[in-house]
């Protein structure tokens, strides 16, 4: 599914107002999350773990750690979370927060690396002492993501399935999603159609828009 095509059609105004309501909107969901899972809720702690997991795993491939390096990262980064999370003066900041965090801890790894082995990792002779804009680049790829998923899990199932199917990395063919989902094969392209125009309405698409 391109950025084309999930894109609003309404104008910069329209756009700007969308961006806008779909950034409260995510806020409104992280401050939401956190407070449960500050409060106990393991369901609220569940879904937080899940929305920004990708996130801490993509900062991880950025750096090229992988097994358990990056299990050693996010196992610190949602420790540190666990210790800090009654105490978050503004938790509609955290996805920013576990980016940075993450980021750090990869830095932290490829040191103790280099110091082990005396052997030069990528990025470990010139670790910078600030965040790159490598978090800032996958917090905003983890975000999008969030909000298709949120916006896909809102949809009909039948649109959730065609959908799902003609985004595959190898998109299934039309006899088989016509069988699949026992529709003629000259109404895919039409309900596709319709399944999308109901994904771009969903506020959370909002968050899609630069």
């Amino acid at each position: 599914m391109s950025r084309h095509e999930l894109e609003p059609g309404c104008g910069q105004g329209g756009v700007i107002m969308a961006a806008e309501a779909g950034l409260a909107r995510a806020e409104g969901i992280v401050t939401d999350l956190v407070t449960r899972a500050a409060n106990g809720d393991e369901q609220g702690w569940a879904a937080l773990v899940e929305r920004y997991a990708p996130l801490v795993w993509s900062i991880c491939r950025r750096y090229q750690l992988a097994g358990a390096d990056a299990a050693d990262v996010g196992q610190s980064v949602w420790l540190r979370l666990v210790e800090r999370l009654g105490n978050l003066r503004d938790p509609a900041a955290l996805p920013g927060w576990l980016a940075t965090t993450t980021e750090r801890e990869c830095w932290r790894v490829l040191r103790a690396q280099k110091s082990s082995t005396g052997v030069v990792v990528i990025g470990a002779d010139n670790i910078p002492e600030q965040p790159t804009g490598v978090a800032e680049q996958e917090l905003l790829r983890a975000e999008r993501h969030a909000a298709l998923r949120e916006a896909l899990s809102q949809l009909p199932p039948h649109c959730q399935q065609l959908i799902i199917l003609l985004t595959e990395d190898t998109p299934a063919p039309y006899a088989q999603i016509s069988a699949t989902l026992g529709i003629p094969i000259g109404s895919i392209g039409p309900t596709r159609s319709r399944c999308l125009a109901k994904l771009r309405r969903h506020p959370a698409i909002a968050a899609l828009i630069n």
